[in-house]
């Protein structure tokens, strides 16, 4: 899929509202690449919609990179640590502009999947069984007992990782050793989950409400990196595929996952469905990837909705209600 450019135009009212839009992108974390092209596209889908636009890489020292340009409001076009974990956000607050997505709690809050996790089993959400080990007893931990609790085969992860950046499938006892070393050189902190065999589904959010469902099918072990930003063999499904009663249940699960951790204006949740047809929530991500790879651009694509209409749409949220 690639990102269209459209016909679409705000109002001079609207434009003149928004004012100057920073595209904050680039950073300093691991995503920086994702982050990169994500806010490129995002820069040109606003000067098509004839909004005043101007990008600011956040290289280095943040402040200085925010403060060396003016501008009225930001859309956050950055992935990972620094810049969807809450940081950039707080960083926004305090000099009182107005930025895309969620605020400080949930951007936080979403950004470490143990956490999340913590806070579905909470509420009554499904989400795999899990255990998590951290970096500095890594040399300790009892592995046998981990895949005696949670079988084979099992995810291993960095819990405040995205883009599966660190993730690995491991089938065997040595595997998880291995696999739960590397994914320390990535955190601090490392969750393990069981392993749900089956169909992975996306499910973009606006504005609280889903839209259409996309199933996912790749030819990796499971829809990693390179099948998420450069595999051409990945394959999307709009429609799902699921059965009308199946995508209101998976749609309306998604909704509540991300009004469970705070969720504002636009998020991406993923989700298995298993072989007994049950749904199991992996992560939220409130600030998804628009690439064209990117899912959320093609969901709204698919519920004829332009590439420019969505970003202007994220934009609008801009200015209204407070985050918390």
């Amino acid at each position: 899929m690639s990102v269209d450019s459209s016909n679409y135009r705000v109002s001079p009212e609207l434009a003149q509202k928004l004012g100057r839009v920073a595209v904050l992108l680039g950073g300093n974390s691991a995503e920086r690449a994702v982050s990169l092209n994500s806010g490129h596209a995002v820069v040109k889908a606003l000067e098509n919609a004839g909004v005043d636009v101007v990008a600011i890489d956040i290289k280095g020292n943040p402040l200085e990179c925010i403060k060396s340009i003016e501008f009225d409001r930001a859309f956050l076009a950055l992935h990972g640590r620094g810049g969807e974990d809450g940081t950039i956000q707080g960083m926004l607050e305090c000099l009182d502009i107005p930025y895309t997505g969620s605020g400080v709690m949930a951007s936080a809050l979403a950004m470490d999947k143990l956490r999340t996790k913590y806070l579905w089993q909470g509420v009554g959400l499904p989400t795999p069984p899990f255990v998590s080990i951290d970096k500095s007893n890594v040399e300790d931990i009892d592995y046998e007992a981990i895949v005696r609790l949670l079988g084979l085969p099992i995810s291993v992860k960095p819990a405040h990782e995205g883009s599966s950046i660190g993730i690995k499938k491991v089938r065997s006892l040595e595997e998880l050793i291995d696999a739960c070393n590397g994914a320390a050189t990535h955190d601090a902190q490392v969750l393990i989950e069981k392993w749900i065999e089956g169909p992975e589904y996306t499910i973009a959010i606006l504005d609280g409400k889903a839209l259409p469902v996309i199933g996912l099918s790749t030819d990796h072990v499971f829809y990693d990196y390179d099948a998420k930003y450069l595999a051409n063999d990945t394959h999307y499904f709009l429609p799902s595929g699921l059965s009308e009663e199946k995508e209101k249940e998976i749609s309306a699960l998604s909704e509540i996952a991300c009004e469970s951790v705070g969720c504002k204006g636009w998020a991406r949740v993923d989700v298995m469905q298993d072989s007994d047809g049950e749904f199991w929530l992996l992560e939220v991500n409130t600030t998804p990837g628009m690439t064209d790879h990117s899912l959320v651009p093609m969901a709204a694509k698919h519920a004829g909705m332009s590439f420019e209409a969505l970003v202007v749409r994220i934009l609008e949220d801009t200015c209204g209600s407070k985050r918390s």
